[in-house]
C-alpha cells in the first residue's frame, strides 16, 4: 500500500496549537497523547481538547493552559521565568519517556528553530535563550505535533505555501516587522514558500513555521490523489478570514 500523505493547507497560517488540533482532528489518538506527555519532565500546565466552530467551520482546538504560577513565569523577564536555552530544550527531551521517534522529531523542530533565532540575534546556537519556544506551551505544542504525526503513521509530507500577515507586532525585544526575524529565517532555511496577504498581524509563528519545516518531506502533492481523511485545526486569533488549518490525509491515485 502507498504511504500516507499528510498535506497541511497553511492559507491562513500556521502555529503549533493549529498543528496539534488538525493532527488530532485527523484521528491521532488523544488518550495516548495525553499519556505521552506526562512523560515530558515539564509542569504547571493542563491541557483542553474540544470541538470549536470558527466562521461556521467545525474543527479542533488544542489548549495548552498555564497554571497561574506558570503564567507569572511567561510573562517574567528572568532567564529562569520562562525562558529556557537550546541546551535546556534538549535535556528537556533527552530525560522524558518519550518514543526514541518522537524525540527525534521535536529534536528536529526545536534545531530548526535554534539555528533560526541563532541567526536572528546574531549569536552561537548554544547561547540562544528561547521566548515563545521556551515557553512551557511551545513545548507541549512542538512534542504533541511530533506524536501526532507518527501516530497517524505519515511517512510523507507535503506544505503549501505559508500565508503570512503583515505590519509589526510586539515581542519581548519591542516592536519587530511580520513576518517575525526567526520565521524569516526558517522559511530560507527549508526552502518553503511564503505568501504575503493583505491581513495586518502574525499568521505564521516560529512554532508553526519550524514544524512545516522540519516535517515536509516533498514539495507537491502527486498529480492524483484520494482524499482518506480531512481535519481541522482552529486558531486563537480573530481575523476577516477563517483562523484554522486544514490538514489532509492522501493516497496517490
Amino acid at each position: 500500500m502507498a504511504d500516507k500523505i499528510l498535506f497541511l493547507e497553511c492559507y491562513s497560517g500556521i502555529s503549533g496549537d493549529m498543528t496539534v488540533g488538525a493532527l488530532l482532528d485527523l484521528g491521532a489518538d488523544k488518550e495516548k497523547l495525553l499519556e505521552t506527555l506526562k512523560g515530558l519532565p515539564v509542569d504547571g500546565y493542563s491541557v483542553k481538547i474540544e470541538e470549536k466552530r470558527v466562521h461556521g467551520l467545525r474543527g479542533c482546538d488544542f489548549d495548552v493552559i498555564l497554571d497561574e504560577k506558570q503564567r507569572e513565569h511567561h510573562h517574567s523577564h528572568g532567564h529562569h521565568h520562562g525562558h529556557r536555552s537550546y541546551g535546556d530544550i534538549c535535556r528537556i527531551l533527552e530525560e522524558s519517556s518519550l518514543d526514541e521517534p518522537v524525540k527525534e522529531t521535536a529534536g528536529k523542530i526545536f534545531a530548526l528553530v535554534a539555528k533560526a533565532e541563532a541567526r536572528a540575534h546574531g549569536v552561537p546556537e548554544e547561547e540562544v535563550t528561547f521566548h515563545e519556544v521556551g515557553a512551557v506551551d511551545s513545548i507541549v505544542d512542538i512534542v504533541s505535533a511530533a506524536f501526532c504525526l507518527h501516530d497517524l503513521q505519515v511517512k510523507q509530507v507535503v506544505v503549501s505555501d505559508l500565508w503570512e500577515g503583515q505590519g509589526t507586532i510586539m515581542c519581548q525585544h519591542g516592536r519587530i516587522p511580520v513576518p517575525v526575524p526567526a520565521v524569516v529565517e526558517i522559511v530560507k532555511e527549508t526552502g518553503m514558500s511564503l505568501h504575503i496577504t493583505e491581513v495586518k498581524g502574525e499568521m505564521v509563528t516560529p512554532t508553526g513555521a519550524a514544524i512545516a519545516g522540519a516535517l515536509r518531506t516533498r514539495e507537491r502533492l502527486p498529480e492524483a490523489f484520494q482524499i482518506e481523511k480531512v481535519g481541522i485545526g482552529t486558531g486563537k486569533r480573530t481575523y476577516p478570514h477563517a483562523n484554522v488549518l486544514r490538514a489532509m490525509l492522501l493516497h496517490e491515485a
